[in-house]
């Protein structure tokens, strides 16, 4: 099921042909019906990484920074 809520085929259950290692990722190759066959990155896809449950805020932002930090104070960086 393409999920990614701008695509034109959002929420639609496409048949897979092949998936592909690209560049950016992998991506699923789909019968698009009118469209003909189409490629769609896996994370636009319900077969890709599920979504994140909490949205990213300030916090979570502030201590990732603060990792970062101890992680290159500790190499030299």
């Amino acid at each position: 099921m393409v999920t990614h809520p701008f695509h034109p085929l959002a929420g639609q259950r496409l048949r897979v042909l092949f998936e592909r290692k690209l560049a950016g990722g992998r991506a699923v190759s789909c019968e698009g019906g009118p469209l003909g066959s189409l490629m769609v990155p896996l994370a636009w896809t319900d077969r890709g990484p599920a979504a994140v449950a909490e949205p990213l805020t300030y916090e979570v932002l502030i201590g990732l920074a603060e990792v970062v930090s101890a992680v290159k104070s500790r190499h030299g960086r």
